[in-house]
């Protein structure tokens, strides 16, 4: 896996589909994740690091 340490990423669309697999996977690559989900933003209240 590559290595994200610094780098900050925005995923837009992240509650469902390609956006909310991808998320995950890319903080575990020491990324900052920022999610973007409209109307189900509830579904992503536990994600803070």
């Amino acid at each position: 896996m590559i290595n994200l340490s610094g780098k900050i990423i925005l995923i837009t669309g992240a509650s469902t589909g390609i956006g909310a697999a991808t998320a995950p996977t890319l903080a575990k690559a020491g990324a900052n994740v920022i999610l973007h989900s409209g109307s189900r933003s509830d579904r992503h209240s536990n994600w803070s690091r």
